[in-house]
């Protein structure tokens, strides 16, 4: 029997699946749900140009309507990423998935090209067969709240790994659908696209169930909203004090009043922003001024690494945008006119090949790091764009296809991760939501020029230029940031939150075994301290204890800081006495007063 599980428990372990179990059933129903999106996202990429086309509607106008739709997408998703924290990130899902369930309807029921356009603008539609929109900004912003450093990468790898899964089943089911329904009596290509779409408006309202039982630590906590508020620090002592703000509170002058010669955040209204955006007298201004406000937020270090990264990413989707997969099944189309099941057939195992080198993502970002594991992934992907043209024969450009879209998924869950190591917590929704804010404004300008190359019959051309796009965005992006040392930004809630979480059985053993040690340690040293070891001895085995349990200096002082502050919110007087340390459990941090142990001695 051992010899059964021994290799499913290291998969488990080793492939990241228990990182998703520590993490919790908010992270089970955020894939799912985006896998659910990815399936009907996965139908409608084979169809969608395929269906415009079927239509009569010319190339000009095929590639105009998937620019003005990522266009759309830059504004929608935009707004609702900059705003998620504010409203709350599930109401801003649910009303995705409403608008997504809303567009689904407005396809299988009409035929007119403005109709179609103003829906996909407004709504939420994949041209490219890619997560533009609101979702992935804001589900991957709760996965790294609700994950710690170590298990972050294993949690997104397994994010983008089902979803492209159910892209894969999506265009397997779409093509056999549609030779299906081709085959029935009365039944014409346009009405089986119309059928598709049906799906696509189910897997909506798929998608708003599975956001209904998201709790509430998928939301940002109350504690980093607080921090983003504008404090100054102000230095007190007994004789003096500062005139208290007009704005405070009588709870906020008690607090002040109550530390003696401590440094208290005293919260001052932000009136230059307030003043600015009365000034605003156009919609236009008042939109520049509320996004300039919000890029400000951002740290300065967070920017000056995310520029670099935006600049690079604006690269990469400009190639993206392109040759995305709907267009890619196009210029199959049009070229070797395959059946719409082969078509589909391709379209699913390339799908599938993605899902299965996504899964090897996060084992490969532990072993070589997330730098490397992003270049030396997407460099063979990149290049099978560059030559996708060549091949004269439809297996061979099937081929080069499958080589693209199996590796080009594997830089996305480490790319995610990294962002999330450079950007502290409170900043995370809002930077990558201007993420793919870039991402989708680089994108919508591909769809344009391929569509004019296409209708001058040079649709080969659009090939050549993403793939030497894509390879200046690989080495550009291992050149700047190879040599990065990346900082964790983990919050308290975070760590709380972590230590509530449920573990593994050798969790439980691990933790069980460290407890004990840490005991057996104390009682050999209040021992020794009662047979009259000196003081030093006493520190040496106390940080002994420590460093056995996990812990460090540091996290003392850290700890001490949380106490303070928790206190400085409820108006206690932290001032005057010794340092507290928290006590959590059956663990707890011993004083170092040297006059505990004169007392003892």
């Amino acid at each position: 029997m051992s010899m059964i599980l021994r290799p499913i428990k290291w998969f488990y372990h080793e492939f990241g699946i228990v990182s998703i179990n520590e993490t919790g059933r908010n992270a089970y129903f955020i894939i799912l749900a985006r896998t659910c999106r990815m399936f009907a996202y996965g139908t409608n990429s084979l169809i969608l140009a395929i269906f415009f086309s079927a239509l009569k509607y010319t190339d000009h106008q095929i590639g105009l309507f998937m620019t003005l739709t990522l266009l759309g997408d830059v504004f929608l998703g935009t707004f609702l990423t900059l705003v998620a924290d504010r409203v709350g990130r599930r109401k801003v899902l649910m009303g995705g998935s409403l608008l997504m369930v809303l567009t689904g309807f407005i396809f299988a029921s009409f035929e007119n090209f403005w109709i179609l356009l103003g829906a996909a603008i407004l709504g939420v539609v994949s041209v490219t067969g890619s997560d533009f929109g609101p979702f992935r900004s804001i589900e991957e912003s709760m996965l790294s709240q609700l994950t710690t450093p170590s298990s972050r990468a294993d949690v997104l790898a397994w994010y983008v790994t089902t979803s492209t899964l159910g892209s894969s089943i999506g265009s397997e089911v779409s093509g056999r659908v549609i030779h299906f329904l081709e085959g029935r009596d009365g039944w014409t290509s346009v009405d089986a696209y119309h059928a598709l779409f049906w799906v696509y408006t189910a897997m909506g309202l798929v998608n708003a169930v599975l956001v209904l039982p998201l709790t509430e630590d998928c939301e940002l906590q109350t504690a980093t909203a607080a921090a983003r508020e504008t404090y100054v620090e102000l230095a007190q002592d007994e004789e003096s004090e500062p005139e208290p703000n007009v704005e405070e509170t009588p709870e906020e002058q008690q607090q002040r009043r109550g530390h003696g010669g401590a440094h208290v955040r005293v919260p001052i209204p932000n009136t230059e922003i307030a003043s600015s955006t009365a000034a605003a007298r156009s919609w236009p201004a008042k939109i520049g001024s509320w996004f300039a406000h919000r890029l400000a937020q951002i740290s300065a270090p967070t920017r000056a690494v995310m520029y670099k990264l935006w600049f690079l990413l604006t690269i990469d989707s400009l190639a993206d945008g392109m040759v995305p997969y709907s267009l890619t099944n196009y210029y199959m189309d049009i070229k070797f006119h395959p059946a719409a099941s082969a078509l589909g057939d391709v379209t699913s195992v390339s799908y599938f090949a993605g899902a299965v080198g996504a899964v090897f993502a996060g084992p490969l970002a532990r072993k070589i790091g997330l730098i490397n594991t992003m270049v030396f992934t997407h460099v063979p992907s990149s290049a099978a764009v560059l030559v996708f043209p060549l091949p004269p024969a439809f297996w061979m450009t099937a081929g080069l296809l499958l080589v693209r879209a199996g590796l080009n998924n594997m830089d996305q869950a480490p790319r995610s991760a990294f962002i999330a190591a450079v950007v502290k917590p409170e900043e995370r929704t809002a930077v990558m939501g201007i993420t793919a804010m870039i991402r989708t404004l680089a994108a919508m300008a591909g769809p344009s020029v391929t569509g004019a190359l296409a209708a001058g019959n040079k649709f080969w051309v659009a090939f050549v230029v993403a793939g030497v796009c894509r390879l200046c965005y690989d080495f550009g992006l291992y050149a700047m940031f190879v040599n990065m040392k990346l900082h964790q930004h983990e919050d308290d809630n975070d760590k709380t939150r972590s230590s509530r979480r449920p573990r593994s059985l050798a969790g439980q053993q691990q933790m069980t075994e460290n407890n004990g040690r840490d005991q057996r340690r104390e009682r050999e040293r209040e021992r020794d301290e009662e047979e009259g070891v000196g003081m030093g001895m006493g520190m040496e085995m106390e940080m002994e204890s420590l460093a056995a349990s996990g812990s460090d200096f540091d996290s003392a002082r850290s700890s001490v800081e949380m106490v303070d502050e928790a206190k400085v919110e409820k108006g206690e007087n932290t001032g005057s006495g010794g340092l507290q340390l928290p006590v959590a459990g059956s663990e707890r941090v011993r004083s170092r007063s040297p006059h505990r142990s004169t007392a003892m001695d």
